[in-house]
């Protein structure tokens, strides 16, 4: 018997939006929540960057208790997150549940903050760790908070595949639930790294951006770094029906492969037989109601790569194509990218709506796309695909349909 995976939960903590309804308020007004704010590490260091910060979630936090106090600040987006889509799908974990639930937190870095704050006060300040240091920092702390929380015993676990992390949890916890390891799932990603030594080290590789993210635009010149978290609620079909869950969509193909030949340079190959897979097993009738969150970095090499991969793939019919990056507004969630930007593919799917590239203002001969420029469009969709491409060739790619 065929078991299909469904979407019955959604759950997000953005820079644009910690909630759903102002994340996709964000998201359909264009506005970009990237700002220039400065980090600094015991008193000698300093650099003031663009980023794209989580604020106004404190007392979110200290509603989530004491655990989730001394916990990292990833673990803690992860958390909220994951109770937002939870309280979404109305899901109740009692023993049996418990049992049949899986828990697939991803993150590309883990406890950065915890690191940066350890390492100043160890080499700076002459204070030894904190005693709670490898429990804040490991990847698995999101996962084990949740499965600890929900009394969650099916099979839980980290990703961890740099920016493809969210979009591989989603995908790996669909294929547990198709497989039969799991019945219900809670899947996504979180990332929290805007500390000084981390954004010092993007800084030394050349590709952040000097004012704001501007992807597909000719005059683009790198990324934004911002923080987040993305958490979907999984389940097989039968059994959301089965208790009358409102069904948000359906996981319609999974994608993943990797490049094989570099750890910065993405390859055109690479990308677009992950979004052949995705697609593999759907017939899509008419491709002008297929929407395509882009991975759209803003990088000089990803934009026009993608560009090119996506062509290779829809062929004479990618100009029928409705194409944003919502990266433009929140900023590169790094591991959390994919559980994010899932989630914006989703809200475009239910509402007829896509999401905007903002600050496009000049067209690349090289990136010739509809990329939904500067305003939201609505638009029947029928198919939304989540493209995600990794630092290390890694690309997942998930292809949602609606129900």
């Amino acid at each position: 018997m065929t078991r299909n995976v469904v979407v019955t939960g959604l759950g997000v903590v953005a820079p644009n939006g910690a909630s759903i309804q102002d994340f996709w308020s964000g998201l359909t007004s264009g506005k970009s929540a990237i700002l220039k704010r400065e980090y600094s590490a015991a008193d000698k260091y300093s650099l003031t960057v663009p980023v794209a910060p989580v604020d106004g979630v404190e007392d979110r936090i200290k509603g989530l208790g004491v655990q989730l106090m001394r916990a990292d600040r990833f673990s803690q987006l992860a958390v909220m997150a994951a109770e937002e889509a939870i309280e979404q799908s109305g899901l109740e974990f009692g023993e049996a549940l418990g049992a049949r639930t899986a828990c697939i937190i991803g993150t590309g870095i883990g406890g950065q903050i915890t690191f940066d704050e350890g390492y100043v006060n160890m080499l700076c300040r002459e204070r030894r760790p904190h005693p709670l240091t490898i429990l804040k920092v490991i990847p698995n702390a999101p996962a084990s908070q949740l499965s600890i929380r929900h009394g969650l015993r099916g099979p839980a676990f980290a990703v961890s595949s740099a920016c493809a992390t969210g979009a591989h949890a989603i995908g790996v916890c669909s294929d547990l639930i198709k497989s039969g390891a799991a019945d219900v799932g809670l899947a996504g990603a979180s990332e929290a790294i805007l500390c000084y030594g981390a954004l010092e080290s993007w800084r030394a590789m050349h590709i952040l951006a000097d004012e704001t993210c501007r992807p597909f635009s000719k005059n683009r010149n790198g990324l934004v770094i911002g923080e987040g978290a993305g958490v979907l609620v999984l389940e097989e079909e039968s059994h959301a029906k089965a208790r009358g869950a409102d069904i948000l969509c359906r996981i319609a193909g999974f994608g993943m492969n990797a490049d094989g030949k570099d750890m910065i340079n993405p390859a055109v190959e690479g990308a677009s037989g992950a979004m052949s897979l995705a697609l593999e097993k759907m017939k899509i009738d008419d491709r002008s109601r297929v929407y395509v969150n882009a991975h759209g970095t803003g990088t000089l090499l990803n934009d026009p790569t993608e560009t090119k991969a996506i062509r290779s793939v829809f062929g004479a019919d990618a100009d029928k194509l409705a194409v944003s990056s919502t990266k433009s507004m929140h900023g590169h969630l790094l591991g959390a990218a994919g559980g994010v930007e899932c989630i914006a593919s989703i809200l475009a799917l239910k509402n007829g709506v896509v999401p905007p590239t903002a600050n496009y203002d000049e067209p690349d001969p090289e990136c010739d796309l509809n990329y939904t420029p500067n305003n939201a469009e609505e638009r029947d969709i029928s198919v939304a695909l989540s493209n995600s491409f990794a630092f290390g060739g890694l690309n997942a790619v998930i292809a949602f349909e609606k129900v």
